[in-house]
């Protein structure tokens, strides 16, 4: 699986679910009808497995969040956070009495926002990924090198032992360098796919009528059952500024969560930005000595073998 794989995720495609679910909700259409007709129009299986499994059990609402965390399992690891995510915003709208469709139209709103980030550090990573794949193949040039130059560099490798030592310490270099690459790739790479989601989903409960200590309840309940972080002391500053200045509880929670959404991407971009420079630690402390211990220590050896012999 090549980096690009192992990383995309298509959260353009449960947004799409979310804001075509908001249009028939909102139309008065039933949820699971809604379901049912967004399954029709995405090629997701996660879709269609929720869709059939409420046919055959007959759910309502209030069971499709369950079952939509069951089918998740379908979806690519990466992706399996943002449908529970989703499950866990049917559930507290559900469970609170929020309508479902300007919650589903807000939700589908973040992921797309989600989305963007993702596809900003994508863009701000082809530079130094394309860097790291041409320094890697260093010492395959340096070896190719040696034999242009009429040394006898792979003959010297594999029948002495000083040869020997420097197959060893490049192939262990190149590895080291290799494992560092990805590493600093993936962690450029990282993203929350649920930023702001606790928040959400507190303003949704709070908005259906529901108390604070009730929403919190629910909230908890909720992000339990997704396995997806707790809300904790999260939400305690922005609800200290709604009481302090008399406003709206769901606004200042909305805002906040919209703020933390900007703050992810700000900081993937930063990283991805920052990459190109990280990476020239495994450029010179792993490829350069393998592109040494493997083309230049060859040819070094052999002049040193003809030197000796003529003498």
């Amino acid at each position: 699986m090549s980096e690009r794989n192992a990383v995309q995720v298509d959260f353009d495609a449960v947004a799409a679910v979310a804001q075509r679910l908001a249009v028939l909700l909102d139309a008065g259409v039933a949820p699971v009808s809604a379901w049912r007709h967004a399954a029709a129009a995405s090629p997701s299986p996660v879709v269609g497995r929720l869709v059939a499994q409420s046919v055959a059990r007959g759910s309502v609402a209030r069971e499709l969040a369950t079952e939509l965390l069951e089918a998740r399992t379908l979806a690519p690891p990466a992706e399996r956070a943002a449908w529970a995510a989703l499950a866990a915003a049917w559930w507290v709208a559900v469970e609170s009495g929020a309508p479902l469709a300007p919650t589903l139209q807000r939700f589908a709103g973040s992921l797309r926002d989600l989305s963007q980030s993702l596809r900003d550090v994508e863009v701000a990573l082809a530079g130094p990924l394309a860097t790291s794949r041409i320094v890697l193949a260093l010492p395959a040039v340096g070896l190719l090198l040696g034999v242009l130059l009429g040394f006898d560099a792979p003959r010297i490798l594999v029948t002495t032992p000083p040869g020997w030592v420097c197959v060893a310490a490049g192939l262990l270099l190149i590895v080291g360098g290799i494992r560092w690459n990805r590493g600093l790739i993936r962690r450029a790479r990282a993203t929350d796919a649920t930023p702001g989601l606790a928040l959400e989903l507190l303003a949704i409960a709070v908005s259906g009528g529901a108390s604070l200590d009730r929403s919190r309840t629910l909230v908890d309940e909720a992000l339990r059952e997704a396995e997806l972080p707790s809300l904790e002391d999260e939400a305690d500053a922005a609800l200290a500024f709604a009481r302090e200045a008399g406003v709206p509880v769901a606004g200042v929670l909305h805002a906040e969560a919209a703020e933390l959404r900007r703050r992810n991407r700000t900081d993937a971009q930063l990283r991805a930005a920052a990459l190109g420079t990280h990476l020239l630690l495994p450029l010179g402390l792993c490829i350069l000595p393998a592109f040494v211990a493997l083309g230049v220590a060859p040819i070094v050896i052999a002049i040193l073998s003809s030197a000796v012999s003529q003498l």
